[in-house]
């Protein structure tokens, strides 16, 4: 059988013509699913391109280990699906009512949700961000003597006598994140239920503060004293380390003065405080498949 290759040639020539015909596309590889377009919008206000891009080039040229790092607050909650757990480090031989104790843990839960709720803000920037809502569960409370803790109920585990290296209590560490980044917590005697992703560290006569992978550690009298307040910006700012935000001591981006992340310039969180909350996430949310 013989086969005339002009004659294939506008077989081929005549369907390609057909395919994109007007209101007729060529056939795509890989159609993306509805709602997938949209949340991976990356739309930051104009006036803010450019320091973003200045803010991630830096972080990109000084994180020894910016993408191999496993255990940034994004980590943790995708870990828990959808939640973050904390045990309070009570560093401080004044007393703590049931009533203080739940003005602590209400203070926490506000504070942390401020950083969570850039994720949602109308929608903005969200980027496959895929929670609503991060719920903050406080599990545990360590104490050097039980007595300091004026409460009998059981509604958090508590741990005494457990001493970090510098002599303060902690948590216990078979229920730790930190410790345990594998997440087996199977030594925890509550299991995985009980565990802790971050702690928050009240220190007597502790001055500023200090926030990484392991929660924050902040002055036991300056956070009491702020309980009321809209914003505890110390703890804020402590928290965007938990996240992986860097601090500005030697520098600014292109036209921002003032924000959380630059250590006493804001009181709270701001826009461009959010957008590169939301930045870092975009570049490492490809680890979890989205």
């Amino acid at each position: 059988m013989r086969i005339h290759i002009a004659r294939v040639l506008a077989v081929l020539a005549a369907v390609l013509a057909l395919l994109l015909a007007p209101g007729m596309t060529a056939p795509s590889p890989a159609v993306a699913q509805p709602g997938e377009a949209a949340a991976d919008v990356w739309n930051p206000p104009a006036n803010l391109v450019q320091p973003l891009g200045e803010v991630w080039n830096h972080v990109s040229s000084t994180y020894p280990d910016l993408y191999g790092f496993r255990n940034y607050g994004w980590d943790q909650i995708m870990a828990n699906r959808g939640s973050v757990n904390y045990c309070v480090r009570w560093e401080s031989d004044t007393p703590v009512s049931a009533a203080l104790r739940d003005q602590i843990h209400a203070a926490l839960k506000k504070q942390f949700g401020k950083w969570m709720a850039a994720m949602v803000d109308n929608g903005a920037g969200t980027n496959a961000w895929p929670y609503t809502s991060v719920p903050v569960n406080i599990v545990g409370w360590a104490v050097k003597n039980r007595s300091t803790l004026q409460w009998t109920d059981d509604s958090v585990d508590i741990y005494t006598n457990l001493l970090d290296g510098g002599g303060a209590p902690q948590c216990a560490p078979d229920c730790g994140r930190f410790f345990h980044q594998d997440g087996n917590y199977s030594r925890c005697p509550g299991g995985a239920a009980r565990h802790y992703d971050q702690s928050l560290w009240l220190t007597e006569g502790f001055q500023g503060g200090a926030g990484g992978d392991w929660g924050q550690r902040v002055g036991r009298a300056y956070f009491t004293g702020a309980l009321a307040q809209e914003n505890i910006h110390i703890y804020l700012h402590e928290v965007g380390h938990t996240f992986g935000l860097d601090d500005f001591y030697d520098w600014s981006p292109t036209g921002q003065c003032c924000f959380v992340m630059k250590a006493g310039s804001a009181t709270q969180i701001t826009e461009f405080d959010k957008w590169m909350f939301r930045d870092f996430w975009r570049h490492v949310k490809y680890r979890y498949g989205l």
